[in-house]
């Protein structure tokens, strides 16, 4: 009698059936179980792309792989136990499993964040101090920085073992708040409000410095265009901001390239009319001179090279600007999606102290911190060319056999 008792109340402690979810339950297993598609195939490729492109084996790409690690992580091994408690409306692995996944859940956001925080300080310094970047994104750096990125978040989540427990009202194993009550508070303010605020000031900081630099630029420009009808002074003012090198760059780059268009049809015609010539020359002199006293000399060339190198070196950095433009967009977007994934989720358990929010109400916010893990290699296909170029690469590969087969 005992036993069956104890079986009773372990069965309903582990049972997170309510006839208001019983409709839903069947939405979130199919939400759970295109998560665990999309983001086991998507993270699997960044991961195989970022191995097999040389373009893509660059330092900062190494935060993205331990993101998708992360990520891989979660869609992988955890998002098919999560689908399988919503199928039942019960936990049914036992109390030891119901603690790894809690724990490994959460090692999971945890890490995220820490890397968030981790790209957002390496744009910044790569935009504002390149020689900091440098030294501390070093290759020895990034291991150290992603190896302490896990060590800080198991180390953090370790002593709350014994309060990982399943909870009904999101159907899935999380911390007894009850329990370990300020310490889960304090770990909520450190990762979520402290962790991912830091991560917004630095891009805050990014913005200002892109947009001093735009200021600067257009304040140049206006200054090229005053100077063709003034003489140039021997003095130039120098920015403030420490960005006028890079303004002048910018636009030699713009001008340059445009001078470059209309000089080079001239030095090509120029050089070959010089080529026809000098061999016509020789043909005439070979005709009139025995061959042992025949002279050749170096026909004169022009040297536009210099020229041409820089106007060159000028419009790469150009490019160069545009492209960590676009890559400090991209890990902008991958922290704007982090946020919108978790803030209802967050939101809701502020704002209902007394737990009176329906239950789906509930599961739904917490299902929608699962799309956080799959939606970063949709953002890397959508906002970085490299990444496209390298998936498509993959997936042609991966098609391959199957084309054979239907050829």
């Amino acid at each position: 009698m005992m036993m069956n008792y104890t079986n009773q109340t372990e069965d309903v402690l582990l049972s997170c059936y309510s006839p208001s979810v019983v409709g839903y339950h069947y939405v979130a297993v199919l939400w759970g179980c295109a998560v665990t598609i999309i983001g086991t195939v998507g993270n699997l490729m960044t991961i195989l792309a970022f191995a097999i492109d040389p373009h893509l084996r660059t330092r900062f790409n190494v935060l993205i792989v331990n993101l998708a690690l992360a990520d891989l992580l979660h869609c992988t091994i955890l998002q098919p136990i999560l689908v399988d408690s919503y199928l039942h409306l019960r936990w049914r692995t036992g109390l030891v499993c119901c603690r790894t996944v809690g724990l490994l859940v959460f090692l999971s956001i945890c890490v995220s964040i820490i890397t968030l925080c981790l790209i957002a300080v390496g744009r910044y310094l790569l935009v504002a101090k390149r020689a900091v970047f440098d030294r501390v994104f070093s290759d020895l750096g990034l291991s150290l920085l992603i190896i302490s990125a896990w060590t800080l978040g198991l180390a953090s989540l370790g002593p709350l073992w014994p309060g990982y427990v399943f909870v009904p009202k999101v159907c899935l194993c999380s911390i007894d708040g009850k329990t370990y009550h300020p310490y889960p508070t304090i770990l909520l303010i450190f990762y979520f409000f402290f962790g991912l605020g830091c991560v917004g000031i630095f891009y805050l900081l990014i913005y200002r410095r892109v947009r001093m630099t735009s200021l600067a630029l257009l304040r140049y420009r206006f200054s090229r265009r005053s100077s063709r009808k003034k003489p140039a002074s021997p003095a130039q003012d120098t920015n403030d901001s420490g960005v006028e090198s890079s303004v002048v760059n910018t636009c030699s780059c713009e001008m340059s390239c445009q001078a470059e268009r209309a000089r080079t049809t001239d030095e090509i015609n120029w050089e070959k009319s010089s080529q026809s010539t000098h061999s016509s020359a020789t043909t005439e002199s070979a005709t009139k001179s025995p061959p042992d006293i025949i002279e050749t000399s170096p026909s004169p060339s022009p040297s536009p090279a210099p020229t041409n190198a820089a106007s060159s070196s000028h419009c790469t950095a150009s490019r160069d600007d545009k492209e960590m433009k676009h890559v400090t967009q991209m890990c902008l977007a991958v922290f704007l999606g982090f946020v919108f994934c978790f803030a209802p989720y967050l939101l809701i358990n502020i704002a209902d102290e007394h737990n009176r929010a329906p239950r789906v109400l509930y599961m739904f916010c917490r299902n929608l911190t699962w799309l956080n893990s799959c939606i970063n290699p949709v953002l890397y296909a959508v906002m970085n060319r490299q990444f496209r170029q390298a998936y498509h690469v993959l997936l042609t590969r991966a098609a391959a056999p199957f084309t054979c087969l239907w050829m």
